[in-house]
């Protein structure tokens, strides 16, 4: 009477994947969804999607994603696509490459920051970088 069918992987892309608070995670995170992180992470992160880094989220490590809002804490390299939010409590220490940039007053943004406009960066798998950019 009911069929219910397997949902095929591109319908799952609307969907978060979510860290929660207390996880600790030490390696890489390729994804292609959008992810929340509220747990640590040491290691890289890499999506197509947008990344949300929650109050008590802190990375330890590169990022590369197409969009990311930030509340809690990042040590390292982040490339955005489109459009970064740093929130009021969030504190970004490393080098920064955004299509947009939205800083909140009273965030701690100890970053040196390059904006770019439609940037995109392929990372190859010997860890050189291929850039291609249109500057405004």
């Amino acid at each position: 009477m009911f069929n219910k069918k397997a949902k095929p992987y591109t319908e799952l892309l609307g969907k978060t994947n979510r860290i929660v608070e207390g996880t600790v995670i030490k390696g890489d995170i390729i994804s292609e969804a959008d992810f929340r992180l509220d747990g640590e992470l040491i290691g890289s992160f890499q999506s197509t999607g947008k990344l949300v880094i929650g109050p008590s989220g802190i990375i330890m490590g590169d990022i590369i994603c197409n969009n990311a809002d930030i509340e809690g804490k990042v040590n390292g390299n982040i490339q955005v696509t489109e459009i970064l939010n740093v929130k009021l409590n969030a504190s970004i220490h490393g080098e920064v490459t955004v299509g947009k940039l939205s800083v909140e007053p009273g965030a701690d943004f100890s970053a040196s920051c390059i904006m770019k406009t439609n940037i995109k960066n392929l990372i190859l798998s010997d860890g050189q970088e291929t850039k291609q950019t249109k500057t405004s």
